[in-house]
């Protein structure tokens, strides 16, 4: 019974002590009080306070980092000094608040730079001078250990096949479609599996365009590009320099920075073709 009481007085005291936090035509406020005003242009939003003077900024991000991950923040920017912008993790009400509602709800319950006061200036420069890490899962970590991994090799694919790393050549496809050349994405279906090889032609994987599955030699196997649905979703077909950038990483003995393409006899499972 005891613990029963003191149950129901945390939650009438949380409840009570809830702030009432609405934004209707432009005005942010708390408790019924006005305390700032929001205007938006495009996803960014302008809060200035009650005079009408523009205080910070808030822009919504949202970014594929590889393959089917992506990571949504916002970035912070005071008008007054646009020298330096905060990347940050932001809060919502609700999982269906909308970026207006996320963007005041950040302002006043995770960033704390608007109070019943007003905006606070303050704690605004205080949280420019020790910003807040961001909290990031271990997926979107390791995507975006992935995606420094493959922007530092600088991968390309030119008109007739060669990857390039850096501007050297490095490997090539083989059994690529009539459609290559003019459409930088594998969108047709085939039985035959497009080949990779490195600049030695030596048998490196291959991309099988039925499951949009990338094998290598070794048998590791990745599927690039699953369809997703809602705010998430992605391309349906992978781009050449994709499959290039995942094979890149999955084998890493890949890509080797040779001075030119050696052409020579395939080799392909320990055989020469």
């Amino acid at each position: 019974m005891k613990k029963n009481m003191i149950m129901l007085f945390t939650i009438l005291s949380i409840f009570l002590n809830a702030q009432s936090i609405k934004t209707k035509r432009g005005i942010v406020s708390l408790d019924g009080v006005h305390v700032a005003k929001i205007s938006n242009k495009s996803n960014e939003y302008i809060f200035l306070d009650l005079k009408e003077t523009p205080i910070y900024t808030i822009k919504f991000i949202d970014k594929g980092i590889v393959d089917s991950v992506r990571d949504s923040y916002i970035t912070l920017n005071r008008v007054y000094n646009r020298d330096k912008t905060l990347d940050l993790d932001y809060i919502s009400p609700s999982a269906f608040s909308g970026e207006e509602k996320s963007a005041v709800f950040t302002s006043i319950k995770g960033l704390k730079i608007i109070d019943e006061r007003g905006i606070n200036i303050k704690n605004l420069d205080d949280l420019f001078k020790n910003p807040p890490k961001r909290k990031l899962d271990s997926k979107t970590k390791d995507a975006y250990t992935t995606r420094s991994k493959i922007d530092r090799l600088k991968i390309e694919v030119n008109n007739v096949g060669e990857i390039l790393s850096n501007g050297v050549p490095v490997g090539y496809f083989t059994n690529l479609p009539v459609s290559f050349g003019s459409e930088d994405t594998v969108s047709e279906k085939s039985f035959l599996d497009i080949e990779i090889y490195d600049a030695k032609s030596k048998y490196i994987g291959k991309y099988i365009t039925t499951t949009k599955q990338i094998k290598t030699a070794g048998g590791k196997v990745f599927t690039l590009y699953r369809e997703m649905s809602g705010r998430a979703s992605i391309l349906k077909f992978p781009t050449y320099k994709a499959i290039a950038e995942r094979m890149a990483i999955m084998d890493p003995s890949f890509i080797k920075i040779q001075d030119k393409v050696t052409v020579g006899e395939v080799v392909k499972d320990g055989v020469q073709k």
